[in-house]
């Protein structure tokens, strides 16, 4: 389909200008992406240890770390989003250090209002899988999602691109996918694939996405008045939905055909031959794909202005995100705990007073238990 997308070429056509409270704006700018869906292997804790404790894994985070002969550990394959240099998808696109606590989270894609964002996608892993964007507009043959809509093959190429190919996906982004009123100069959206939701994200595809104000992006190429972005995902990743049980259980596990250890609806260990019996097994409770502290990166000075996207991913999700040490706003409020449910996304804005290494965890009990906790530094101001 070729149509323009309902309101964009007006909107292009005034985006030079007024918009938001700026007077004159760059001309709307493509930003061109290449990301593949590529093989790896993860590793839910790379340090070894509790890193929350600085103790070695004890009894309790046993269950989640230890591999065994029917316990897969804390190693998994997985394929997740990456970015490339160019369309021959041959050099890897170096992640930036302020950006490593991204984890297993895709490429950061990034537009203002007035933009499109083209991204050329090609997909090495082996099974079907695509993009789909929240928030931004998109026509059927970019919106990654296959269900009856009426349309035919030229709209679906979209829906599932098959292991090998490439398709891409163009986003424009019209004003409703920015700021409204009562916003920060920039919101936050995500993208991930949807040809089999459940299993393609907790395969690990799913990426974020900062959509800024027309004329909103500061010198040091974030949105104005902000100093350092940080995103975290309040990601719990169910390893039985993957693609690549199966693989983990014959790589990882020394009896793959034997009993495998679960946990009971209350808690209490007990055996299964399927280990899909329940859904305690292999749920990973994660902060961008790490456990127990391991997520890197969280770092800071006192009296920098800071915005904190959060985001939550698909599977029975209620989340609660906690700072220590510091407050944050989340839409106008002043607080120091948020509410995140399943596909949430939320913008918290600090600026820390307190210097020191403050824990960043979800509140919930059993993810807690779970390993999603974390630190972030705060370093004296300059």
């Amino acid at each position: 389909m070729s149509r323009s997308p309902p309101a964009l070429t007006t909107l292009v056509a005034v985006s030079s200008l007024a918009i938001a409270g700026c007077t004159a704006q760059s001309a709307p700018t493509t930003h061109t992406y290449y990301i593949a869906a590529d093989e790896v292997v993860w590793d839910y804790a790379p340090g070894g240890v509790n890193q929350i404790t600085g103790e070695p894994f004890g009894e309790a985070e046993a269950f989640w770390v230890e591999s065994g002969p029917h316990r897969i550990g804390k190693v998994y394959k997985k394929a997740l989003f990456r970015e490339y240099t160019d369309e021959t998808f041959t050099t890897l696109k170096p992640r930036p250090p302020e950006w490593e606590h991204l984890g297993i989270l895709g490429p950061l894609l990034r537009a203002e209002v007035g933009d499109t964002l083209r991204i050329v996608y090609r997909n090495n892993a082996p099974f079907p899988n695509g993009l789909h964007p929240h928030g931004v507009f998109y026509e059927k043959d970019s919106e990654g999602a296959p269900y009856a809509d009426g349309t035919g093959a030229a709209d679906q190429a979209d829906d599932a691109v098959p292991p090998g190919g490439t398709h891409t996906y163009v986003w424009p982004v019209p004003e409703r996918a920015g700021p409204g009123e009562g916003d920060s100069n920039s919101v936050f959206w995500m993208y991930h694939s949807h040809t089999d939701e459940v299993q393609d994200v907790n395969t690990g595809l799913i990426g974020p996405m900062i959509i800024t104000a027309r004329g909103a992006t500061g010198a040091n190429g974030l949105p104005e008045g902000v100093d350092r972005e940080l995103i975290v995902a309040f990601d719990e990743v169910f390893e039985n939905e993957s693609y690549y049980l199966q693989d983990n259980i014959q790589q990882y596990t020394s009896d793959p055909d034997g009993q495998f250890m679960i946990q009971d609806p209350f808690g209490q260990p007990m055996v299964a031959s399927d280990p899909m019996a329940t859904p305690d097994y292999n749920l990973m409770n994660t902060l961008n794909g790490f456990i127990y502290g391991n997520l890197p990166g969280l770092t800071m000075r006192v009296g920098e202005r800071v915005r904190w996207y959060i985001m939550a991913t698909t599977n029975f999700e209620v989340h609660a995100p906690h700072w220590h040490g510091n407050t944050v706003l989340i839409r106008g409020m002043r607080t120091d705990v948020a509410t995140l449910l399943t596909m949430g996304m939320l913008i918290a804005d600090m600026v820390p007073d307190n210097p020191g290494t403050w824990l960043f965890h979800c509140h919930v009990g059993a993810h807690l238990d779970g390993g999603m906790t974390s630190v972030y530094t705060v370093e004296p101001g300059v």
